[in-house]
């Protein structure tokens, strides 16, 4: 029986005759020549039909074929520098599994992005969109890995709270029994319950925000890890996000250099810099830098979007800015209290500002990770919750964490769809899940 191989493995047979079983990509007739284009899911091969090597009922089956019609393809393997991917397949025997219908929506040609998200469940099918569907779940395993062999704990965290964690204006609400309850916006409460019984720990799914934002930056449902760890301050955490930001960023170098660099033309020269330790600025300094370059641009428009208030939090045109200066990674920590969230620590005698840290990608990707360290104490976290008009009823056992064995403690949240647009060289996160929620977009 003729051994079926995944066309990634194709390179560990040449010289023997193997069923690849997949879907027509396209399609080339040179008289008594056919050139299929087949992809399996893990690759591409071009599989050459010569009329004479196959059977009749093959070489008609061949003359049917429409794009993305379902096949077993036999064949020997071959190694030719000129092929795509390095191999070709000359075929022996096809057999159809399943005719696509004429008129695949998809053509081999240019179309327009609001069309192809009409079409993708179809358009995650072509080489590019797999690839960045591989990164992806590459960047995911790295996040696993160095989490769990760093001592980390994954703990699963509720989708469905009862109360906000960054803010009530970009919560989902929902009926829960005839209460209002909401798709959460973050596992970070719960993780710090759950430090207290198992050290450092993980939370790792999808989060919601209600944030009517048409931004390339913003989706409305995105998937998020957040490591919590006990015993902590913002200087541990910068360390442990650095390494780790690192590691990600090298286990894809390491597996998807190709793909990199052909399917998604990514420059890597930025991508082999991210390597810790990362530069580190106050907001202050941050501050004061973007307002130097304010001083100094002479476009009005670009001028206008580097404007900043006093204490004011960075938008995107500010991130792009800041990073621009650096061929890494750049911390800026010691943000303004009034725009972090309310459970921040404080600066010591410097109470406008929190002990809260983002880490900003190079090359105008803006913030990947935001976190900081939380405060052990009660009475400034009562004052938050009144000042940010949050129920304090929702947020009594969150209290109870301080009264009973509270510790220094910090964590972070890091954004997968945000990472995998930095790192694949994205313009837009709307490539970086299969089915992304946008706030415009919720089809297919």
């Amino acid at each position: 029986m003729t051994a079926w191989v995944k066309i990634s493995d194709v390179g560990a047979h040449v010289g023997e005759t193997v069923t690849v079983k997949g879907w027509l990509y396209a399609r080339t007739d040179k008289g008594k020549l056919k050139f299929l284009q087949l992809r399996d899911g893990s690759g591409v091969i071009q599989a050459v039909v010569f009329k004479k090597g196959v059977p009749e009922s093959a070489w008609e089956a061949a003359e049917q074929l429409t794009q993305e019609s379902s096949v077993e393809v036999t064949g020997e393997i071959r190694a030719d520098d000129r092929a795509l991917g390095g191999y070709e397949l000359s075929v022996t025997d096809l057999t159809v599994v399943a005719l696509a219908d004429d008129g695949y929506p998809i053509q081999l040609k240019e179309h327009g992005t609001g069309f192809l998200m009409a079409q993708r469940h179809l358009w995650i099918r072509t080489p590019r969109q797999t690839a960045i569907l591989r990164i992806r779940a590459t960047i995911i395993k790295a996040i696993r890995d160095w989490l769990d062999d760093h001592g980390f704990t994954l703990v699963d965290t509720p989708i469905l709270t009862p109360a906000a964690v960054e803010g009530t204006s970009t919560l989902f609400e929902v009926d829960y029994f005839g209460e209002p309850g909401y798709l959460t916006q973050s596992g970070q409460l719960y993780n710090e319950a759950n430090i207290m019984a198992l050290g450092p720990v993980y939370c790792f799914g999808p989060t919601f925000r209600a944030e009517k934002s048409k931004t390339r930056r913003h989706l409305t449902e995105f998937w998020m890890v957040e490591p919590e760890i006990p015993f902590a301050d913002l200087e541990d955490l910068m360390e442990v996000e650095e390494q780790f930001v690192s590691y990600i960023v090298q286990s894809v170098l390491a597996k998807h250099r190709r793909e990199l660099e052909e399917l998604l033309e990514r420059d890597l020269t930025a991508l082999e810099k991210v390597e810790a330790p990362f530069p580190r600025l106050s907001y202050d300094e941050a501050a004061t830098k973007l307002r130097e370059l304010y001083d100094a641009e002479e476009d009005p428009e670009k001028k206008a979007l580097l404007y900043l208030e006093e204490d004011d939090d960075f938008g995107a045109p500010h991130e792009t800015a800041l990073s621009a200066l650096y061929d890494k990674p750049i911390f800026v920590y010691h943000y303004p209290a009034a725009v972090k969230a309310f459970y921040m620590e404080s600066v010591e005698g410097e109470p406008r500002l929190s002990r809260s840290v983002d880490l900003l990608a190079p090359e105008g990707y803006g913030e990947v990770i935001g976190g900081g360290q939380r405060t052990t104490r009660v009475e400034l976290l009562e004052q938050r919750i009144e000042a940010h008009g949050l129920p304090r009823e929702a947020y009594e056992w969150y209290l109870d964490l301080r009264r009973y064995g509270a510790v220094p403690h910090s964590g972070f949240g890091l954004g997968v769809e945000r990472t995998v647009a930095w790192i694949c060289g994205l313009p837009h996160v709307r490539e970086t899940g299969a089915f992304p929620r946008m706030l415009e977009k919720m089809y297919p």
